[in-house]
Parts: structure tokens; sequence; C-alpha cells
């Protein structure tokens, strides 16, 4: 899986379309191997990303959880401390 994407689903502040787009660019990137598609796939990896958006916000609309959303400051925190022990820095 792409390290760029991230988990969207039970956070608060839930995640915005902008998120779940930036989401579906980077899968869409990574299936089809172009960072930035010539003028010939433009349309196809427009729509690709547009579909892969729309349904990624169904599905994260649709989804049912008894956990406690995850607030995203400390989630953050938690990201930068694995950073920190993983790179040393």
């Amino acid at each position: 899986m792409c390290r760029s994407i991230k988990t969207l689903y039970n956070f608060e502040p839930p995640a915005t379309e902008q998120e779940i787009r930036a989401a579906a660019l980077q899968f869409v990137r990574k299936l089809s191997g172009f960072s930035v598609p010539s003028k010939a796939n433009q349309e196809a990896f427009e729509r690709a990303v547009d579909e892969v958006s729309a349904s990624a916000s169904r599905l994260i609309g649709s989804l049912v959880t008894t956990a406690e959303p995850r607030d995203r400051a400390i989630e953050a925190e938690r990201a930068k401390a694995r950073s920190a022990a993983r790179f040393g820095t």
C-alpha cells in the first residue's frame, strides 16, 4: 500500500472531501504507474480518480463502529514519535 495513503475513517473531525480525493489520487497513481498521465491518458486517469474518490466517500459514510473517534492531533504526535524512533531524528 502507498505510504502516503492514510486511514481516513473514525477520526474527529471527519475526513474532508479533499483528503479523500488526495488518497484516491495516490491510489490511482500507484495502480497506473503515472504520477502525471500523458494527454492521451488524462481523461481516463481523472475519471478513475473521481470514481475511486466517490467509492471511498460511500465506504467511509457507510461504515459503523462502537469505538470512540480518534483525535487527529494525538495520532499525528504518535506518527511523529514513531518516525523519530525509526529514523533517530
